[in-house]
């Protein structure tokens, strides 16, 4: 009897182990699947485009394998950047290692719109799934394909309209580097795609995190974690898994997160990219500020008042319009103050408004028979209605204490706009006596120089010369070479003492 305890023990006991290691093998097989680990499929497949249709996506083009990360992102100091001997010992001039060379890369043709070697900035964009980018607009291409044709407009997927467009920028970007390899665009060629990273000055992420944001971070049926974190996480893996991002720590990466919350469950652990945003109302300093980073004009929702048709200081009837939410918190709180102090005045168009009721329009009409337009700090320090107001030919009064304007390095806000402090806006009788106070030919001469400037502000494709899509490729330029610029100094004793011991 005890034999056969013994024998069903045993027996037990294998069994057991043969489990444990089904499980553990599971689990590996599991961690290393190239996609879908970690998350549901359902909650990936549920995807709602455009806010009315659902659509089962699927990517039609896998992921590079994710490599797991060698290190947990939180709190993990970038490497050390390469000393510049080191790459220059390898025989190249750019960061970025790459020991294979194709033959038919973007490098070596020459049926190209745009000769890399002639640009102001090279890119190299990772090749990631639709799913991050176009595919969030319900775009399915062929299998195996990776991009929309833009050869051809109809293959282009349209980006939802509404307040959607003000954080489209994402879109736009994507366009841009992609028509600068195909000939029969015209295209500006300020920066073109590279397909090589040593080629590259910056290495861009397809990943439309503000669209991913504003339709896809709620949740569906049983899922309990939307397809937004699911992205975000899934690019994390995939960006610490790459030899580009660990070699400097993701320093020469550019991210596009403009929408406020976008980014919100990643942004701290990529904050060594250089990111694209509207302003910094709701990061830390250490995550995202002025000295890396880039500020993009929010996309205008009214419509541009052509240049002829725009109305003179004498065919614009309101002195001062402001139209949108009026209670907000934080530093929004001005609104309300003013809202007070003005709604009762005769000149002033001081209300409530939303984009219900073709309240888009009417905003737009508003602001191009008004002389002045208030640009009030909300939630953030900035928003769309300062584009809005330049887009009307309606001269902008900004009260923002905390704002961060687009290139303002290279454009004078001052010519066409005026600043007033929060602290003085809120004093009785000060905001109207200063506008009143500007005279027919002085707000004349701002009026003017915004019809030079709009097409600044301007998204479209093909891009043009000086429009957004290409002021802000030039702005990232900039910033590439100031970081470079403030690296060779920091380093300039090191390297000096190696010059002279190779000597």
């Amino acid at each position: 009897m005890s034999e056969k305890r013994m024998l069903a023990t045993r027996l037990f006991l294998y069994l057991i182990t043969i489990s444990v290691f089904l499980l553990i093998l599971s689990s590996v097989f599991t961690l290393q699947s190239n996609y879908n680990s970690f998350f549901p499929t359902s909650v990936l497949k549920l995807i709602v485009v455009n806010n009315h249709t659902s659509n089962h996506i699927k990517p039609n083009v896998e992921i590079e394998p994710i490599v797991p990360m060698e290190h947990p992102p939180r709190d993990v100091p970038p490497p050390p950047e390469e000393p510049e001997e080191a790459i220059r010992a390898r025989g190249v001039d750019r960061p970025l290692p790459n020991n294979s060379k194709d033959e038919d890369s973007v490098e070596t043709r020459t049926d190209l719109a745009c000769d890399p070697a002639k640009a102001r900035l090279r890119v190299y964009m990772y090749d990631l799934p639709p799913l991050f980018h176009f595919g969030l607009l319900g775009w399915k291409g062929d299998k195996g394909q990776i991009w929309p044709d833009v050869s051809n407009r109809t293959q282009i997927p349209s980006y939802p309209g509404g307040l959607n467009l003000q954080h489209s920028m994402e879109y736009w970007l994507t366009l841009d580097l992609l028509s600068s390899n195909v000939p029969n665009i015209k295209h500006t060629c300020t920066a073109v795609r590279v397909k090589s990273p040593s080629q590259a000055d910056v290495i861009f992420v397809p990943f439309f995190s503000s669209l991913s944001y504003n339709q896809h971070s709620k949740l569906h049926g049983r899922d309990k974690i939307n397809v937004n974190k699911i992205l975000q996480h899934k690019l994390m893996h995939f960006l610490f898994g790459r030899k580009e991002w660990r070699r400097v720590g993701g320093r020469d990466h550019l991210i596009i997160a403009h929408h406020p919350n976008s980014m919100l469950d990643s942004r701290k652990k990529l904050h060594s990219a250089m990111f694209v945003l509207a302003d910094f109302g709701r990061y830390p300093a250490a995550v995202a500020n002025i000295e890396k980073d880039i500020i993009a004009p929010y996309r205008h929702v009214v419509k541009t008042v052509p240049p002829n048709d725009s109305p003179t200081f004498d065919e614009r009837p309101t002195l001062v319009y402001f139209q949108g939410a009026i209670y907000r918190k934080d530093g929004g709180v001005v609104r309300q103050e003013l809202y007070y102090l003005l709604k009762d005045e005769e000149d002033v168009h001081f209300t409530f408004g939303s984009v219900k009721a073709n309240g888009i329009n009417k905003a737009g009409q508003g602001m191009a028979s008004s002389k002045f337009c208030l640009n009030i700090a909300g939630d953030t320090p900035s928003s769309n209605r300062l584009f809005d107001s330049i887009a009307s030919h309606c001269v902008p009064v900004i009260i923002s204490d905390d704002i961060e304007l687009p290139y303002e390095d290279v454009l004078d806000y001052t010519e066409f706009c005026v600043f007033v402090r929060a602290v003085d806006s809120i004093r009785e009788g000060y905001l109207l006596k200063l506008l009143r106070g500007i005279r027919r030919e002085k707000w004349t001469e701002m009026w003017m120089r915004i019809i030079e400037i709009v097409h600044e502000f301007e998204y479209q494709h093909p891009s043009q010369t000086g429009d957004a899509v290409d002021m802000i490729w030039q702005a990232v330029s900039r910033k590439v070479s100031k970081i470079k610029f403030n690296r060779d100094k920091k380093n300039r004793y090191r390297r000096s003492q190696l010059f002279l011991k190779s000597n």
